[in-house]
């Protein structure tokens, strides 16, 4: 499973962008703003944040975007 996944979690500069993005997120859905709606929509964003990092790690793999 390692030698599949390889380097995906390596702190690049698109993994900390996610990352800060979602904690970012997090920070003004639950203590910011705490409230039901703002706390869906962040969720909401999280999970697009983490679709787009998904695929461009996916196409990355297959077709070597980097390279």
């Amino acid at each position: 499973m390692r030698d599949l996944l390889g380097d995906v979690f390596a702190p690049t500069r698109y993994n900390v962008a996610a990352a800060v993005a979602v904690a970012g997120l997090l920070l003004v859905a639950y203590v910011l703003v705490p409230h039901p709606y703002v706390q869906y929509g962040a969720w909401l964003v999280i999970f697009t944040v983490w679709m787009v990092w998904f695929v461009y790690v996916g196409v990355d793999r297959i077709y070597g975007v980097d390279s």
